[in-house]
């Protein structure tokens, strides 16, 4: 197996995570925060998709789906149009809602089929490419990949965990 073969499977896991998460809840769950400063689902999904789309975009010289396929729009949160979310105060993170699971799969879906586009065009060499030179070591598109996969995969697990908690939440 290749090292592109083994990061194809892994956000193929993050696409797996975010549809069980999403899928079957109505907006009021979805935009529900268990706590003042907490993150809601929608929240968690937007922000990790926003990262993935970001970031991958940019390691790979492509445009962002947010931006180039309209999501911005069809989501219509005021924010600025780069924003990933990223330190969002509490009233940030209270601007993004969403009238439907379809929204926030859908541009998963998208971002997710753009990365995979992305992997697959990769070779060996490429991911010793470094593509931030700001840290100390700079960041190579290897680690930068598993970063996002990482961070991403965090998120969608505490999106399970928000959408359990309102699952065992008495009615």
């Amino acid at each position: 197996m290749h090292a592109k073969d083994i990061l194809v499977d892994g956000y193929g896991r993050i696409r797996e995570e975010v549809h069980a998460v999403v899928d079957g809840l109505p907006a009021e769950r979805l935009n529900a925060r268990p706590g003042t400063g907490a993150n809601s689902i929608a929240w968690l999904v937007w922000h990790l998709t926003r990262v993935q789309d970001d970031h991958v975009a940019d390691a790979s010289g492509l445009g962002q789906v947010w931006l180039s396929q309209g999501w911005e729009e069809r989501f219509g949160l005021g924010l600025k149009r780069h924003d990933t979310g990223y330190g969002h105060s509490p009233a940030q993170v209270a601007k993004v809602r969403v009238d439907s699971g379809e929204l926030l799969t859908g541009y998963y879906d998208a971002v997710h089929e753009q990365t995979l586009k992305a992997l697959r065009q990769l070779s060996a060499k490429d991911l010793e490419r470094v593509v931030d030179e700001r840290w100390d070591p700079p960041v190579t598109l290897g680690v930068r990949l598993v970063s996002v996969l990482s961070d991403d995969l965090q998120h969608v697990g505490q999106a399970a965990y928000v959408r359990g908690l309102s699952e065992s939440a008495p009615s």
